[in-house]
């Protein structure tokens, strides 16, 4: 792998990570309601769920499930009924009138452990990904040398690029925790964040390859 190369695996991971998707909401939702540490635990959630899928492509399970269409078929519904799911939960999530009562529909201080489970759930819930990381990666791959090296490399790099944007989205959702004080916002907020995720439910269920 070039220098080169390597810099234009830089540019193109940087504008598909930036992209907003449903990890990205996630990060930023919680952000906003409980602040960038409980976030972070939504972050580790979710980079788990990725690393694990971009290491099952590396294993060539991309391919097998190219091949098997109705097993990929079953994880994208499986994936879209979850994030249906989480939507309904955070547009039906209770709001205090007073603003010293209200609690964080997506991270009410459970546990960090449920966040980076929902962190995990959110970004393993679409096996796209699996695929995406077939056709992705081996572009940037010289087949004429060692590969494990240079696919660890590579993912370093995401993995890089994809946390930085999740501390941006962070920062993003922090600095509106100030205007959710107010119980009608809020509400709003939740209607708001919780039909995104209906949406990219529909998205995902519905989507043709």
């Amino acid at each position: 792998m070039t220098l080169s190369t390597l810099w234009l695996f830089v540019v193109m991971t940087f504008f598909v990570s930036a992209t907003p998707g449903p990890n990205m909401l996630l990060i930023m939702s919680i952000a906003a309601r409980s602040g960038l540490r409980v976030a972070v635990a939504g972050m580790a959630g979710c980079m788990t769920a990725l690393m694990l899928m971009m290491g099952i492509s590396a294993a060539g399970l991309g391919a097998l499930l190219q091949a098997f269409p109705t097993v990929f078929e079953a994880l994208r519904l499986m994936g879209a009924a979850y994030l249906a799911y989480l939507g309904v939960q955070v547009w039906r999530s209770p709001v205090s009138d007073s603003a010293a009562a209200q609690q964080a529909p997506l991270a009410t201080a459970v546990s960090t452990a449920a966040i980076y489970r929902q962190g995990f759930l959110v970004a393993a819930s679409n096996p796209k990904a699996i695929l995406f990381a077939a056709a992705f990666f081996p572009q940037f791959i010289n087949l004429d040398a060692a590969k494990l090296p240079q696919f660890a490399i590579l993912l370093t790099t995401f993995a890089v690029i994809e946390i930085s944007w999740y501390f941006i989205y962070a920062a993003s959702g922090k600095r509106l925790s100030a205007y959710l004080q107010r119980p009608t916002i809020l509400r709003a907020f939740n209607r708001a964040t919780g039909g995104v995720f209906v949406g990219f439910a529909a998205l995902m269920a519905f989507a043709k390859e």
